[in-house]
């Protein structure tokens, strides 16, 4: 098992749209920024990019707000306060933006604004006072959510959810490191590759998991350009859902094979047990892979030891324990 790596040497580095106010820049509707978490603790390892729609299209700093009106079954961007529509500069701005985008492996945005909110944006009726039952997208969220679905797409709101935070993340690496391999186009790192992540895929969809060891076994058939391009389409599928409790304890299980065999009785019933209990519900999957871990340290188990599952992103961004909840209550 690899030991916890420098920052630079992670080795792979994705390229990450983070809307402005998540702690690059006081471009708020009220001249504010935002302290995001996860936007801070991802900063050394990756490569950003930051619009601020908004800003970007003249708005100013700070602003009137805008909201997101309803008309004839169409979205409207307007400002109450000027009464000025700004649905057509935002719209172009959008097209622009993304046409433009480089090659990206996510992006996390502003929940709830109306240019950056992809699901939970307020919609007004035109009457502009009254909701509409229910929420959307605002102009740019929404388009981005429809344009990049198969990438690492969330609003800062949602990642504050420790299981949602880890499947993003995973996303996102991995999509990042199949980037760089389908960039170099090389057979040998797309076999590396499926090799490495087996057990993540496992976990994530076992039909996928399944089809991309087949498109891969295939690629001297297919050749390698139509080989990389449809494993990359599978590789997404593999990813729209996180990681269920029970495709967890199979991986854990079927881990648990390649050491079973070098532990004592009480070693063996113990991680049986901590299984258990992580089925229901009474241990963190963490503790049942820091054991696994142990034991793949502990024997020297080469292909444990490489697979992704166990390290799929810098341990750094690992959810932290709350100080204020573990520190010392007794003085």
């Amino acid at each position: 098992m690899k030991g916890s790596m420098k920052t630079e040497e992670w080795p792979v580095r994705p390229s990450l749209v983070i809307s402005r106010c998540l702690g690059f820049d006081s471009c708020r509707y009220n001249g504010q920024m935002l302290h995001d978490p996860l936007a801070d603790a991802l900063g050394p390892y990756v490569d950003v990019i930051t619009p601020c729609p908004e800003a970007d299209i003249g708005l100013g700093i700070p602003r009137h707000p805008v909201r997101i009106v309803v008309r004839d079954g169409g979205q409207r961007m307007v400002q109450p306060a000027t009464g000025i529509d700004h649905t057509g500069k935002m719209r172009e701005f959008v097209e622009d933006f993304l046409s433009r985008l480089p090659p990206v492996d996510g992006f996390i945005l502003k929940s709830r604004s109306p240019s950056c909110g992809m699901r939970d944006v307020k919609q007004y009726r035109e009457d502009g006072t009254s909701l509409i039952t229910g929420r959307g997208s605002g102009l740019f969220g929404g388009e981005v959510f429809r344009s990049f679905p198969h990438l690492a797409v969330e609003d800062e709101g949602r990642l504050h959810n420790p299981v949602i935070r880890d499947h993003f993340l995973k996303k996102l690496f991995t999509l990042a490191d199949y980037r760089r391999i389908e960039s170099d186009g090389k057979a040998a790192d797309l076999v590396d590759f499926q090799r490495r992540n087996k057990l993540l895929l496992m976990a994530c969809s076992q039909k996928e998991m399944r089809e991309l060891g087949r498109i891969v076994a295939g690629q001297k058939t297919a050749g390698l350009p139509g080989t990389m391009k449809e494993y990359g389409i599978h590789l997404q599928r593999a990813f729209e859902k996180g990681a269920s409790c029970g495709s967890n304890i199979n991986v854990l299980q079927h881990a648990f094979g390649y050491v079973s065999g070098e532990l004592s009785p009480g070693e063996r019933a113990f991680f049986l047990d901590n299984l258990e209990m992580y089925r229901e519900g009474r241990t963190p999957l963490v503790a049942c892979l820091n054991l696994l871990e142990s034991w793949i340290v502990r024997f020297g188990v080469e292909y444990l030891g490489d697979q992704t599952y166990f390290r799929p992103y810098p341990p750094d961004l690992q959810e932290r324990y709350d100080k204020e909840r573990t520190g010392n209550f007794w003085k």
